[in-house]
């Protein structure tokens, strides 16, 4: 029998004493990622609150060094683990380390591939990317007909193509262009991967801008590939008051390129409350108390109009 939550992700569940003499351990996909940067310091701020001690390791982006990580989690005793995947695909070894050391394990942000299968005592905490892509998208759309737009040419970029997400998000884009929902006809100029990462983001919109054609949006699958495709073309003399650009996580760096000018449209997604809401599972499972396995955090539409209720939850 699956188990289920009984209260909210984002709220704290249990008290300061919770656990205070076990050790929770945590693989992160990478420590040098902003949005990854704030779900890892949710995670320390709600294991302080709880009393919770916690073991934080960088998978340094490694499928195979994660694996490892994990197993020598289960080796060690920890009560339970915590995994942001490196790669979606893989988590079925990831699950069945943990099984095989009937050790709780929750997967949070990105979507295990064995979401449907996990054993009752793991989890996953994050927020539906079904919502992420379709909010910028008709943001973007919505933009470009302000603008005067009946038909746009757009780039998309995408995130690592091995992630959930990356897949979800640019799937979103093209069910709003062909759905109706999109208040202007979208064509896509091109679609091209860029990692998730700033620096390989402004390469390829280097190379698309050099191109020559004519473009009038980019819809990018998360906030730091929206910010290196903005400084390509600022780079490039492109004015950015006549360019839409969308991203998703709400970072600080993204709400900073909005009150700039330069980004247009962003989706919050608390990367903290999933932090907190992924300890709060573990602390649970841990416990053998009642869990469910998919816990959604809401996405949020982020524009200039509502920003400065978003400058300082990331």
């Amino acid at each position: 029998m699956k188990k289920y939550i009984l209260a909210a992700a984002m709220t704290a569940l249990m008290s300061g004493s919770a656990l205070a003499a076990d050790k929770i351990g945590v693989s992160m996909a990478k420590f040098d990622d902003n949005f990854l940067t704030v779900l890892r310091n949710g995670i320390e701020a709600q294991s302080k609150t709880l009393g919770v001690e916690v073991q934080i390791e960088d998978a340094g982006d490694d499928v195979a060094k994660q694996l490892d990580q994990i197993k020598n989690f289960a080796a060690s005793g920890v009560t339970a683990i915590i995994v942001n995947p490196v790669d979606t695909s893989a988590t079925q070894a990831m699950s069945d380390a943990a099984a095989a050391a009937n050790i709780p394990l929750v997967y949070v942000n990105r979507q295990p591939i064995n979401i449907d299968t996990l054993p009752d005592n793991q989890a996953f905490v994050a927020s539906n990317e079904v919502d992420s892509g379709t909010l910028e998208t008709i943001e973007v759309c919505n933009l470009l007909k302000a603008a005067g737009k009946t038909e746009a040419n757009i780039y998309i970029m995408v995130g690592q193509l091995s992630n959930q997400a990356a897949v979800q998000r640019t799937k979103d884009i093209h069910d709003v262009r062909g759905d109706g929902r999109c208040a202007v006809k979208l064509n896509v100029v091109d679609e091209q991967t860029a990692n998730w990462s700033r620096d390989e983001a402004q390469n390829l919109m280097t190379n698309w801008i050099s191109a020559g054609k004519a473009y009038d949006a980019v819809i990018a699958n998360n906030d730091e590939m929206a910010i290196g495709a903005i400084q390509a073309m600022k780079a490039a003399g492109v004015d950015m008051k006549t360019m839409i650009v969308g991203g998703v996580d709400a970072t600080q760096d993204a709400l900073a390129s909005m009150k700039a000018g330069d980004l247009d449209a962003t989706v919050f997604q608390n990367a903290a409350g999933q932090g907190a809401g992924a300890l709060d599972a573990a602390i649970k499972l841990a416990k053998g108390e009642a869990v469910e396995q998919k816990v959604w955090i809401p996405f949020e539409l982020v524009t200039p109009a509502n920003i400065d209720n978003y400058m300082k939850k990331n």
